[in-house]
């Protein structure tokens, strides 16, 4: 299954402790999905072509009304990346 860098990078913030939430309409209609990180920052590579995308291929579900986050086959469908805030220069 193909993924795509920001289906990738979305996937990361969610597995690291993030959460998308959703924006309804008056008729319950979805109008935008935010994704924050764990640390309150919203990342802008999430909208909602790629929340329907994720939602599709079974990625990340919602659990009793909550944000939605990553599921174990979106653990596994990730490809390993460094954590953000480890080092890789070498002085």
């Amino acid at each position: 299954m193909n993924i795509s860098r920001a289906e990738q990078r979305t996937l990361h913030c969610l597995a690291q402790g993030g959460g998308i939430v959703l924006e309804r309409d008056a008729d319950g209609r979805v109008v935008s999905a935010d994704c924050f990180t764990r640390d309150g920052f919203l990342l802008i590579d999430c909208n909602l072509s790629v929340w329907r995308k994720l939602k599709t291929k079974g990625l990340i579900a919602s659990h009793d009304g909550g944000p939605y986050r990553v599921n174990r086959d979106g653990l596994a469908r990730m490809r390993s990346q460094l954590d953000n805030r480890v080092s890789a220069r070498r002085w």
